[in-house]
């Protein structure tokens, strides 16, 4: 008796544990810093002239839609530029109205903590 009690714990468990990963794995879940799960979506920044272009950064690290907000919000914080993150992609579009330096917007996904693995 007691070995089916221990049994239907550890499948509780099992069950418990694969639906937090599956949330995890969709950006739901409190990790990294997400606080309860609910993620406030970064505030859209609009460009002070017209955008001269965009470049492409891809980015290695970011989990969950947290992970996007702060490499939104790090992007947005260089003077002249403006981020659009997709997690899915793994990717940030970046618009910008002057000249911008890409050693500059690596530094900023960098300090967030996270990876630049190319930017064009």
């Amino acid at each position: 008796m007691a070995d089916i009690i221990i049994v239907l714990i550890l499948i509780v468990i099992a069950v418990f544990a694969i639906k937090q990963t599956k949330k995890h794995m969709h950006g739901e879940s409190p990790c990294c810093g997400g606080g309860s799960g609910t993620v406030k979506k970064a505030k859209e920044k609009h460009l002070d002239g017209p955008v001269m272009g965009t470049k492409t950064m891809k980015i290695k690290g970011m989990t969950c839609e947290h992970c996007v907000n702060n490499v939104t919000n790090a992007i947005n914080k260089v003077a002249g530029a403006s981020a659009k993150v997709s997690l899915k992609d793994k990717e940030a579009i970046i618009s910008y109205d002057r000249e911008l330096s890409n050693i500059e917007l690596r530094k900023a996904v960098e300090d967030a903590g996270y990876e630049v693995i190319s930017l064009s």
